[in-house]
């Protein structure tokens, strides 16, 4: 049997519950002869192989998850494009025919009561439709692209605060902090604010560890300052984000004070905690395949980013930084991989099963930066697919390019064996990244110092 993940059971109050932390798995509701044991922390150290039996010989597979809650995992690519696009699988939570003591326990703690819940991950058409085509209007390709050259500056100073140590932890000292840095920038967030929203983004992907109930009390405190901050960008609007989302919802359709604070939280909560990922799981993956990576540093010596842009896609579906689609919900019966599902039953994609499937994938556990034919599920697939993917790719590109260039020598300095993976069911993300380096100058800027 495998050991519980101990090193995050702690968590299971305080996590977001699409994201139930690992802890003794409850008995699957029907488990056929040799399955392997899921949830475990041997399970989420490496999930590959149990991922690949489950595709083979129970491809749509009903278990209970370690929060109690009975789902349904779906691991072969085909079925999982399939249930991504099925209308009949709904997001929205109230569709799920949950026994008492499953309430709650798919939504993020505290959502619910800071009414946090009309976002694009809990809704249906219509109301999808209408918020989407608001929040597209703000969340344009031509703002991400003008991003570019902050994301850049932010990239930079982080590196700079460490570079003359000859060491540092990539996921707490550059990985964590880049993304919760470049998204307030984009919401909006007066810089003087934004290490608040680095606290309560720490609290909710447990980081560091926290009281229990620290994640609902960090969302209630978030709910609080957007719905100021949004009163405030009403009366004196900027070119940031959320006054791009002020601006959408005043010109013709309507965007109550709660969808716009719904979405400008679901839009920080989303758009970090999966780019924290994305720098984590890609570096230590190169760090792991040294021949990838020394083919790209030369890539990017040369000046060349087509092997960083198919890069950057490969490492979405090689090891991405989400290993399951939030939950779905059947509003009708239907069939799934020859698995009958039953109205109100929640459905789970798995991701990172799909992405490694052999029937779609030519040698799927091998990395290569390469790869053409790629065209992976790690943004979802569908009406949901994800809104702020330009943005992480730009950040995950910049990130991986700026280390490699700026620190060559990068090395773990660890044994792989001693990192450990947060522990969570939607999110796949390593807890630390210590790593070693010839010390560097810090780069100065114009004025003679280094800041972000």
């Amino acid at each position: 049997m495998g050991r519980p993940a101990d090193h995050v059971a702690e968590d299971l109050a305080d996590r977001p519950a699409e994201n139930p932390v690992d802890q003794a798995a409850a008995a699957p509701a029907t488990c056929p002869a040799g399955a392997p044991e899921l949830f475990t922390w041997e399970f989420a150290t490496d999930p590959y192989p149990a991922y690949a039996w489950l595709r083979e010989h129970s491809p749509v597979h009903r278990t209970s998850l370690p929060s109690g809650v009975e789902a349904w995992l779906v691991t072969r690519y085909a079925d999982a494009r399939q249930a991504l696009a099925d209308a009949r699988l709904s997001k929205n939570p109230a569709h799920h025919a949950e026994p008492a003591h499953a309430k709650g326990k798919t939504g993020i703690p505290g959502e619910r009561k800071a009414e946090l819940m009309t976002h694009l991950l809990n809704i249906d058409p219509p109301d999808h439709t209408r918020l989407r085509r608001l929040v597209s209007k703000a969340f344009t390709p031509r703002r991400v692209a003008a991003f570019a050259p902050r994301v850049q500056e932010l990239t930079d100073g982080l590196i700079d605060r460490f570079a003359a140590e000859g060491r540092a932890d990539l996921i707490h000292d550059f990985a964590f902090p880049l993304p919760i840095y470049a998204i307030c920038d984009l919401l909006g967030v007066p810089r003087e604010d934004q290490d608040d929203f680095r606290d309560w983004a720490g609290m909710m992907i447990r980081h560091g560890g926290g009281p229990r109930g620290g994640v609902a009390r960090s969302v209630k405190k978030m709910r609080g300052y957007l719905a100021e901050l949004i009163h405030r960008k009403r009366e004196n609007p900027g070119d940031d984000l959320i006054s791009g989302l002020i601006r959408a919802g005043d010109h013709g359709e309507h965007l109550t004070e709660n969808e716009a604070a719904a979405m400008a939280f679901i839009l920080l909560f989303a758009g970090f905690e999966t780019t924290v990922n994305l720098i984590g799981n890609g570096m230590y993956a190169l760090l792991r395949n040294p021949a990838q990576r020394e083919r790209l540093q030369r890539s990017l010596d040369a000046g060349e980013s087509g092997l960083l842009e198919t890069g950057i896609e490969e490492l979405l579906r090689y090891d991405g930084p989400v290993e399951l689609a939030t939950w779905r919900f059947a509003t009708e019966p239907l069939t799934l991989g020859g698995r009958d599902i039953a109205v109100g039953d929640p459905v789970l994609v798995v991701l990172a099963a799909a992405d490694r499937d052999p029937t779609r994938f030519e040698d799927p556990d091998t990395l290569d930066l390469a790869r053409r034919d790629n065209q992976h599920l790690g943004y979802g697939h569908g009406i949901h697919y994800c809104l702020g993917a330009p943005l992480a790719r730009l950040e995950g590109q910049t990130a991986l390019a700026t280390l490699l260039r700026r620190l060559p020598d990068l090395r773990l300095a660890v044994e792989p064996a001693d990192l450990r993976w947060r522990g969570g069911l939607i999110m796949r993300g390593l807890r630390t990244l210590p790593v070693e380096f010839g010390p560097r100058p810090v780069r100065l800027v114009s004025d003679g110092t280094s800041h972000l």
